[in-house]
């Protein structure tokens, strides 16, 4: 926690991301504490911490599909699906061959690197719309369509080719589509009756399905993050009037729950590793910019301007959140060795970065605020 308040400190004063410095304090306060206390440092693999983290994960999950604005993604879907998928898929695949060709990663190896590289980060993306104020706009709005569906697109692959298909595989996704269809229903019947109550009735009803279908995730194989964005996205609209609740869900989970997950990710980077890998981080980095850029800036700099352009090719091309849940899905699952984990979450931190000050310095897309004010 000493770590959590050191990281949220520095994000305030440097206006980024504090899952970003939780990252990188993770990763220097694993090696200072290896220096101080032995091999085990800040002993990421211990229970009680990973079972927070995995929660953290969840619950960040979750919120990031009930951010989704029901009435934006019917206006602005076909678009932003258009942007969502070639902003995956192009470096999905640019990146999954690089890897293996170059790198000679295995195939398995290589793909998880091409879903790593390809997701596009939520909460950059949200975070940065919050402070400039576009979230408010039709322009935002739509990022956060097309951000989705790129999440989604790493969600389902990540699924489609890393879990084991079987007759359990079935019974999840049974149980999430019944979910989907049910839970859009009942909660907001639920939360009528029994939100803002001291007992904080509809947090513990929350937790109960996200706890469900995470437990069927992994009796499934799969990973109890994949459940919780879908039902996240299928109760935006429920949740969308109940504010006061969704405050309370963001303080517990961004102030307790996420410091965990991110800064047990950053502590798994080898620090020795990384000094040898500059040129493959390097390399990874200006292939999924460019390969981000080349998916999509030439289409919309014939329908846009080129300023707006940039700021949204720029914004699609950040990452943080799922690729950091995918890196440590490749590391628990042996897809990926801990010197390949070592390099993708530095390629990933350099991607939250970079783009990001590039696009609030030089293309703010300033007409769309002088609309909302007039």
């Amino acid at each position: 926690m000493a770590l959590a308040i050191f990281s949220a400190f520095l994000a305030l004063q440097f206006r980024v991301s504090a899952a970003l410095i939780e990252i990188i304090i993770g990763i220097f306060g694993q090696y200072l504490a290896t220096f101080l206390f032995g091999k085990t440092g800040l002993n990421p693999k211990e229970g009680w911490i990973a079972f927070l983290a995995g929660l953290g994960a969840i619950m960040l999950t979750f919120m990031a599909g009930s951010e989704i604005d029901p009435t934006s993604f019917r206006k602005q879907w076909k678009e932003a699906t258009f942007i969502g998928l070639l902003t995956f898929f192009v470096p999905f695949f640019s990146c999954s061959f690089f890897a293996h060709a170059i790198f000679q990663w295995n195939w398995k190896a290589s793909f998880l690197t091409g879903i790593a590289l390809s997701a596009t980060s939520v909460a950059v993306m949200y975070t940065v719309l919050l402070e400039l104020g576009l979230n408010k706009t039709n322009y935002g709005k739509g990022l956060l369509v097309a951000c989705f569906i790129n999440d989604l697109s790493s969600v389902l692959l990540l699924g489609f080719l890393f879990a084991p298909f079987g007759w359990k595989t079935v019974v999840l996704t049974g149980c999430v589509l019944i979910g989907a269809l049910i839970l859009p229903k009942i909660t907001p019947v639920f939360l009528k009756y029994y939100a803002n109550k001291p007992s904080e009735l509809e947090i513990k009803y929350l937790l109960f399905f996200l706890f469900a279908f995470g437990g069927v995730a992994v009796w499934a194989g799969s990973e109890a993050v994949l459940p919780a964005y879908i039902i996240g996205m299928t109760l935006a609209g429920s949740m969308e009037q109940y504010r006061d609740f969704i405050k309370r869900l963001r303080t517990v989970t961004l102030g307790m729950l996420t410091p965990f997950y991110f800064i047990r990710a950053g502590s798994f980077v080898d620090l020795t590793e990384l000094t040898k890998s500059f040129l493959p981080v390097f390399l990874l980095f200006i292939l999924q910019q460019l390969s981000k850029f080349i998916s999509i800036f030439p289409f919309l700099v014939k329908r846009k301007k080129v300023q707006e352009a940039a700021y949204t090719t720029l914004l699609m091309s950040t990452g943080l959140t799922f690729n950091v849940i995918c890196c440590l899905y490749g590391l628990s699952h042996e897809i990926i060795s801990p010197r390949q984990y070592s390099i993708l979450i530095p390629v990933i931190i350099t991607t939250a970065i970079i783009p990001t000050l590039v696009a609030n310095r030089f293309f703010i897309p300033w007409h769309h605020l002088e609309k909302k004010r007039t």
